[in-house]
């Protein structure tokens, strides 16, 4: 990469770095003003369920980097503008907070994680994103209007997410255990994991997170393309419960509508066709959206 020191910096030069912190991790990308990308950062998990300051520090981290990266001496800080997508910004008093941490850039600001993705998914124009992961949720901005579906938080919402897999895996395999249904490879192997004891599980859901019942995922999705029978139902009903969320955006007007996360390829096989064929590839990510953010701010 080349980087952006030398004699041929503009007299006044502006950057745009866009920053996406999640649950998992932080990353951020700088760019000119001709849209060229300069450097990158990566940190920690970036969530402000961690604590404001937790959030804070992961994010400074991967902007730190990505300016390093750029070669951007201190005293050009004062030119980057800064967006940030930031999971847990919508809790109450996140944002106020977040916004008043001193910076010396140009300016800095802040939206969720999911606006992110929506505006780098659609260039910034008006459409929607379905996010199929460890969670789900869906998110729309159509005429300056913002429209959500889900995303409440597992259990009690997130249909069709990793965790939700997880879940119906776990309460089918003591089902089975009972001898109330059939028991299938994939529910032998999950209760192999609890050594074929049921308290085991009930004292590991007792510290279990979304994230811990998300890894139970890939399994699922192993056994349901063997033909497992209750595999193919837990999947099946994961697809059915992200359709719900496609059809009911494009309901609202939504004029497209893209299928993010990590579950979008495992999933995508199991939608039905017609909202395979209205789905549309995303033009870019949720840094993508942060930088279109930083630009607003210029």
């Amino acid at each position: 990469m080349t980087g952006c020191s030398g004699d041929d910096r503009p007299v006044n030069p502006m950057y745009f770095m866009g920053v996406d912190g999640g649950g998992t991790g932080c990353r951020a990308r700088i760019e000119n003003l001709k849209g060229e990308v300069l450097g990158y950062g990566i940190s920690g998990p970036a969530t402000t369920r961690l604590g404001i300051q937790e959030a804070w520090n992961s994010v400074s981290r991967a902007m730190t980097a990505a300016i390093e990266s750029a070669e951007i001496g201190t005293q050009y800080h004062s030119h980057i503008y800064v967006g940030v997508g930031l999971a847990g910004v919508g809790r109450q008093g996140a944002l106020e907070a977040l916004r008043a941490i001193p910076t010396n850039f140009a300016a800095i600001d802040f939206i969720s994680d999911g606006k992110a993705a929506c505006l780098g998914a659609h260039s910034g124009s008006d459409g929607a994103i379905v996010i199929a992961g460890t969670g789900s949720i869906g998110l729309a901005y159509i005429k300056g209007q913002e429209i959500r579906l889900g995303g409440y938080g597992f259990p009690v919402s997130d249909e069709g997410s990793g965790a939700d897999l997880g879940l119906k895996s776990i309460q089918y395999s003591l089902q089975a255990h009972d001898g109330r249904i059939e028991k299938t490879p994939l529910l032998a192997e999950i209760m192999r994991r609890f050594n074929d004891n049921p308290m085991e599980i009930v004292s590991w859901m007792d510290r279990a997170s979304a994230t811990d019942y998300a890894t139970l995922a890939p399994m699922v999705f192993r056994h349901a393309d063997m033909g497992d029978a209750t595999a193919r139902v837990i999947v099946q009903s994961a697809a059915e419960q992200i359709g719900k969320m496609v059809r009911s955006l494009f309901s609202r007007d939504a004029p497209r509508v893209t299928l993010l996360g990590g579950l979008a390829s495992p999933l995508e096989p199991w939608l039905a066709p017609d909202i395979r064929r209205q789905l549309k590839q995303a033009d870019g990510d949720a840094v993508s959206g942060s930088i279109i953010l930083a630009r607003t701010l210029a």
